[in-house]
């Protein structure tokens, strides 16, 4: 529901229910006096006085009790009035600490995310988008576009980045990368890797020859270069490397891929055990998340997925219809197929909001507090007013009726004795 802005406090509906409640406490009272005016001529005016006063009595506490909640009753000071303007601070401490209690807490959070099936929901909706509700598909679209807008990039991006770094801080990189290498090896995956490497040695070696001779050169005795023989042994040197090279790149049992593989193997154990190589990965993990390329990258890659989300959120149709929504539609299929791939990202999920409301509920319930507390007396009453204040006036009207009632119900038993 959206609120009206304090320059514009009275909602319609509101408006219309207080004109309500008040003329029927009105009619009410002027039906009291024209019943008192009459006197008894007939029994049933006297249930008609009793019903009418009565209801008078009703209405005017209730309109009290109302008012009591957003103002002095008739600019009064009475006291325990005006109870939401009083009490603005300690109901913004109390609206936050019942988000954080029942809503942020992880525990809570977790047991609430285990319940649903994200992937599912989102696989299905990508595979099969609701095409007969493109209202809701349209109101949906603008509300996600209008959220991204109104965030402030660099204050939204910045927490964003520190999800991602915190994230990447607590993962511990070497088990992963040795537990990859060691499958890597054991399916002969590697083995491009290898080759991959010894053509690159080859380009590095024939890219830097002229580097090679000028070094023999300047090693070699002078007897060698005055002879001549400092250009024969560059040329052997390099033959020898290249030959070698060769010889590894044709030849799957070579001494040195052996050493090679032997290598990537106790890499790969030290990658899973070895404390220090583990310390070293986690030093280096470190470094690269500090560095500042890297968080310019972050930066970058934060404001390609912000400019993609809104592009999406702006004109859905179109990127459904693309090469893009067919992209979708496919990961939509493989996360209603693939049990497996739901489990894993239902479980990413659910850490990843389970850490968030660990590690920014406090933020958010200061946030709301703050908030609330930043809001003037005027502001708060006439959003809460025009959020329950029709309702409110319900109760006025169902005082006076019942009122009444209580009032003919309390003369019945009057003339009865």
């Amino acid at each position: 529901m959206t609120l009206p802005r304090p320059s514009d406090p009275i909602s319609p509906g509101l408006r219309r229910m207080r004109i309500v409640a008040t003329g029927l406490l009105v009619l009410m009272a002027v039906t009291f006096l024209a019943a008192r005016a009459i006197g008894p001529v007939h029994p049933a005016v006297g249930f008609v006085r009793a019903f009418a006063e009565a209801a008078m009595v009703g209405g005017l506490a209730d309109w009290f009790a109302v008012t009591a909640l957003f103002r002095h009753p008739l600019g009064l000071p009475i006291p325990h009035t005006a109870i939401i303007p009083r009490n603005k601070d300690r109901i913004g401490d109390t609206l936050a600490n019942f988000l954080r209690d029942n809503f942020l807490i992880p525990s809570v959070v977790a047991r609430r995310m285990r319940r649903l099936d994200l992937a599912g929901a989102a696989g299905r909706w990508l595979a099969n988008p609701p095409g007969g509700q493109g209202r809701i598909r349209r109101g949906a679209s603008k509300l996600v576009a209008s959220m991204l807008d109104a965030f402030d990039p660099e204050r939204l991006g910045g927490m964003v980045k520190a999800a991602i770094g915190q994230r990447l801080r607590g993962l511990e990189v070497a088990p992963l990368l040795g537990q990859a290498l060691t499958a890597a090896i054991a399916e002969q995956r590697h083995l491009p890797l290898l080759d991959g490497i010894i053509r690159w040695a080859g380009k590095t070696l024939a890219a830097n020859e002229q580097i090679l001779r000028e070094m023999v050169h300047e090693r070699a005795g002078s007897v060698l270069r005055w002879t001549g023989l400092d250009e024969t042994l560059a040329n052997k040197i390099i033959d020898g490397l290249n030959r070698m090279l060769a010889d590894m790149a044709e030849n799957p049992e070579h001494p040195l891929r052996a050493k090679a593989e032997e290598g990537l193997a106790t890499l790969a154990y030290d990658l899973q055990h070895d404390p220090v190589m583990q310390a070293r990965v986690e030093a280096l993990k470190a470094e690269m998340i500090d560095n500042p390329a890297m968080q310019r990258w972050l930066d970058g890659m934060w404001e390609s997925a912000r400019a993609g989300m809104l592009k999406i959120a702006r004109d859905p149709e179109t990127a459904m219809a693309g090469k893009l929504g067919d992209m979708l539609r496919q990961l939509g299929q493989t996360l209603q197929d693939d049990a497996a791939l739901r489990i894993t990202i239902n479980r990413f999920a659910r850490r990843t909001i389970v850490g968030m409301a660990a590690d920014y509920g406090d933020g958010i319930v200061r946030l709301v507090s703050e908030t609330v507390r930043g809001w003037d007396a005027r502001t708060i009453t006439h959003r809460l007013e025009n959020a329950v204040g029709k309702d409110l006036q319900y109760i006025r009207v169902n005082g006076t009726l019942v009122g009444g009632l209580v009032g003919v119900a309390l003369h019945v038993v009057d003339v009865a004795l």
